[in-house]
């Protein structure tokens, strides 16, 4: 590894080594998608030597499978006020507001600099940026790319990072974060390729390491969503915010769970049950298939579940015949090819099985509009943070949106903590980078014959999605924590049973569970102690929204006992409180 390095560092346990030195750096971007992109090209641009590390290549981020679009206030007949109280409504009140029209107010600006920049958006006849309706505004709101959105988004990043120079170092996991008199100085990670443990002292670092949705089964996300940046961050000691609110997509192929865009529905696609019926129309006869994400996974589970799917089975239709070929093949060509290659099935001619599926974490690392957390040099953005601009539920397009602002201001609020804080020495990082040799030596000098990580993860899985899914209730979801309690308590019972440190996947599961497990616990207990429905969390056992008692975020902190919670107001003030109608 190249960059400022320090003197000679190194320690070894159970096979696994500390690297020789410390790689040094003003600013530390832990994750390599949009959202951290575009924080290390606003900190490079404010002057900071940055670094980018990513345990995947930037092109390989989740970024790149977000499909429908980025919501802007780009027309004449739309404004970041309507902008922001759609985004509030649909988040079932529990955004905070002020944030929200931040993220509104930015959006045009930061939509066209990724135009300016060489996105390749969809055009209208007359050459403007296309938009489609998404859930929750009722017009064209969403800016896209046919149905490749986040891939063409990703590409423009990863390239201007390129041409500005910006330093990638790929292949590397973060393990652990750093801290020293209480503000964070770097962070420690895995060399998956030298199978060594690297430190990377840095002044300031910003976490950017997407969702957590391998937690569940049934999830749209993908392997290396793991919420890396979130369990690390907790066990530094910074709380964790409204972690039980997961959005679960409406459409998801049946299978293997890939995402069907909701841009699919915006361009008019039905939503058909096993009858042929437009279903929709029984749980939001106005919005119909444009209902908000939330509202629209119930309506779907709940047909299913009253035995309405297609055959009686767990999945409805996605119809888009009546679009025409000229239409899909222009707007969703994407949809057509997975259709066709992981379901066998054209759109042009025959309705997409779909059904509900995990697909998003509103909570996440909290963090104020510049992306600064409770810890001083820790910053977060995209979906490993809680800027609370999603609240209960995220509208469609307002995820790619929150990467690009909330990068931008993260990274700049990073740089210029970092110009004005004081020095970080390789004495700061001696501590953390032996206490990772010994845990991570630790795992692989276990005598085989345990169980096998996956075999945890698989359990952990299947847990989440039937305990915490798209509805839930008390009894069934205290089963479901004694259950995750139960396998945390096999950890130190795993073995991994390859030694080598080069490309271990069985070590990189072992440490993706190991943080899932800590993550999955506190999604658990949020989700038990939240007795009421709001947004995403759905209770049959409290049906009703209770703003009295819950109008409240959620916050977790770690002990030794496990997650404490406790609760914080919503930010209010710039629109009224008032129940969802769609």
């Amino acid at each position: 590894m190249a960059g400022s390095q320090n003197s000679a560092l190194s320690s070894s346990t159970g096979g696994i080594e500390a690297a020789g030195s410390v790689v040094a750096h003003d600013v530390a971007v832990i994750g390599g998608g949009l959202a951290g992109l575009r924080a290390a090209l606003a900190a490079a641009a404010a002057g900071a030597d940055v670094a980018v590390v990513s345990k995947v290549h930037p092109m390989r981020s989740h970024s790149g499978a977000a499909q429908g679009g980025i919501n802007a206030a780009l027309r004449g007949d739309d404004s970041p006020e309507q902008h922001a109280f759609d985004t509030v409504k649909g988040s079932d009140y529990l955004a905070d507001q002020e944030a929200v029209m931040v993220m509104t107010a930015d959006a045009p600006a930061r939509v066209l600099e990724m135009e300016h920049w060489g996105c390749a958006f969809s055009r209208t006849e007359d050459g403007r940026i296309a938009q489609r309706p998404f859930g929750g505004a009722g017009f064209p709101r969403t800016a896209y790319a046919q149905d490749r959105t986040g891939h063409n988004l990703l590409h423009t990043l990863y390239e201007t990072c390129v041409r500005e120079d910006v330093r990638v170092y790929e292949e590397l996991f973060a393990t652990r974060l750093a801290v020293s008199g209480g503000r964070c100085v770097g962070l420690v990670a895995l060399d998956l390729r030298e199978g060594r443990l690297v430190g990377i002292q840095s002044r300031s670092v910003v976490i950017a390491t997407g969702g957590y949705g391998q937690v569940f089964a049934r999830s749209t996300n993908a392997l290396i969503n793991t919420g890396d940046g979130a369990a690390i961050a907790y066990r530094a000691g910074v709380p964790l915010e409204d972690m039980e609110f997961v959005q679960f997509h409406p459409t998801t192929l049946l299978g293997s769970n890939i995402l069907m865009t909701e841009g699919a529905r915006g361009e008019g696609g039905y939503l058909l049950n096993g009858q042929g019926e437009r279903f929709m129309a029984r749980y939001a006869a106005k919005a119909m298939e444009l209902a908000p994400r939330d509202i629209v996974a119930r309506a779907i589970q709940t047909e299913t579940d009253g035995g309405r799917g297609v055959g009686g089975g767990q999945y409805v239709h996605l119809d888009l015949r009546h679009l025409g070929e000229a239409r899909i093949v222009e707007r969703l060509p994407g949809i057509r090819e997975i259709a066709m290659h992981f379901a066998g099935v054209d759109p042009v001619k025959v309705p997409i099985p779909i059904q509900p599926g995990q697909h998003y974490s509103m909570g996440g690392v909290p963090t104020d509009v510049h992306g600064a957390t409770d810890m001083p040099g820790l910053y977060a953005a995209g979906e490993a943070a809680c800027v609370s601009v999603h609240g209960a539920n995220r509208l469609g397009g307002n995820s790619l949106l929150d990467t690009l602002v909330f990068g931008k201001r993260a990274g700049e609020a990073a740089a210029a903590y970092a110009m004005a804080a004081p020095e970080v020495t390789e004495g700061d990082l001696r501590g953390p980078i032996e206490e990772e040799v010994d845990r991570v030596g630790e795992v692989l000098s276990r005598p085989a014959g345990g169980p096998r990580p996956v075999e945890l993860r698989t359990a952990m899985q299947e847990a989440m999605f039937a305990h915490f899914g798209v509805f839930r209730d008390g009894a069934t979801m205290e089963s479901g924590l004694d259950k995750l309690r139960a396998l945390r308590g096999r950890l130190d019972e795993v073995s991994v049973d390859y030694k080598g440190v080069t490309y271990n996947q069985a070590l990189i599961v072992y440490l993706e569970l190991d943080a899932m497990l800590e993550l999955a616990e506190v999604v658990a207990l949020g989700s038990l102690r939240r007795e009421e429905s709001r947004g995403s969390h759905a209770r049959r056992d409290f049906p009703e929204r209770d703003d009295e008692g819950f109008l409240r975020h959620t916050m977790a902190v770690r002990t030794s006992e496990g997650p404490a919670l406790s609760y914080r107001p919503v930010g209010l003030g710039l629109f009224e409180v008032k129940e969802r109608a769609y």
